[in-house]
């Protein structure tokens, strides 16, 4: 049952994202092989111009056993790994770097930093992530929110991702995206907590007049399948079309999404976004394409 398919990094992400070239980012406690390797993508790619933090001996030797000519980028040496997030955070404050690459560092370290007053790093938004999810180079892209951040958001917070995935999809040419407010259940039911969030975020959607069709609740696949939908005589301009999942909670997002990658092969680009430094906290076990999709995501959140 689990893919062996290759992970590809999708074209229409990067082509939006070489609209901005040479980026300035902070890649965080670096020096490990995977985050290195990904980083050599981006550079190829000319998507960012890298200062890289941490111990300055391994970035040093990794780059070398990459064959990663690093000569002419900033190394903050920086041996403690907890201290290299709040460098990060001091040079995105100071804006000498743009977006903020987590490298071989546990994301609620990283986060905490960035989350910190005296950065004034946040935006007018709460940060949420966002999961930009393709199968091939020219496929179409599926975005899930939030499935990395947001633990068990209310319908305020939701709002908040909302607002920020929609900035996203009109940042990669979706002018009015389709967003489900998923549920277990096509019906507002007293017993599921989900759905009545999902009904009362689509009235809210409506009376804001925020630029996308917004419904709710719908399950997984009256979202996704327009068969599925026609069967059980759901007729509305969302379902069985999204391109927008808006989650639950942080255990379904983060769910679909990982059963999207190890079962189909998927690529899962994800940034956080809503603050006013985009941040990629791609996973440890993430491969390198998806590594490198994720840093072209954060190119394409950045204002």
């Amino acid at each position: 049952m689990i893919s062996d398919k290759e992970t590809i990094c999708p074209n229409n992400l990067l082509d939006v994202a070489h609209e901005k070239k040479g980026v300035a980012a902070g890649i965080v406690n670096a020096g490990k092989p995977l985050p290195m390797l990904s980083v050599m993508d981006a550079v190829k790619e000319n998507l960012i111009v890298p200062t890289f933090i941490g111990n300055k001996e391994e970035i040093e030797k990794c780059a070398q056993d990459l064959k990663f000519d690093i000569s002419k980028y900033q190394i903050v040496n920086e041996p403690d790994e907890n201290s290299t997030a709040k460098i990060a955070a001091q040079l995105a404050s100071k804006g000498k770097i743009k977006i903020i690459v987590k490298g071989h560092i546990h994301t609620d370290v990283l986060m905490k930093e960035v989350i910190k007053k005296e950065y004034n790093l946040m935006g007018k938004t709460r940060l949420s992530h966002i999961w930009h999810m393709t199968l091939d180079k020219e496929d179409k892209p599926l975005i899930i929110t939030d499935g990395a951040l947001n633990v068990l958001p209310n319908v305020k917070t939701k709002i908040h991702i909302l607002k920020n995935v929609i900035n996203f999809c009109n940042r990669i040419g979706i002018e009015r995206p389709k967003v489900a407010i998923l549920s277990a259940t096509e019906e507002v039911l007293d017993s599921v907590q989900s759905s009545i969030d999902a009904k009362e975020i689509t009235e809210l959607a409506l009376k804001e007049k925020i630029n996308a069709d917004v419904f709710g609740p719908l399950a997984f696949d009256n979202s996704i399948s327009k068969k599925s939908a026609a069967i059980k005589g759901i007729k509305n301009i969302v379902a069985g079309q999204a391109d927008v999942l808006l989650v639950p909670n942080i255990e379904s997002g983060n769910g679909l999404v990982k059963m999207m990658i190890y079962f189909m092969g998927a690529c899962a680009a994800g940034v956080v976004v809503g603050g006013k430094v985009p941040v990629v906290i791609t996973s440890r076990s993430d491969e390198a394409p998806a590594r490198l999709a994720s840093m072209a995501a954060a190119v394409v959140a950045l204002d």
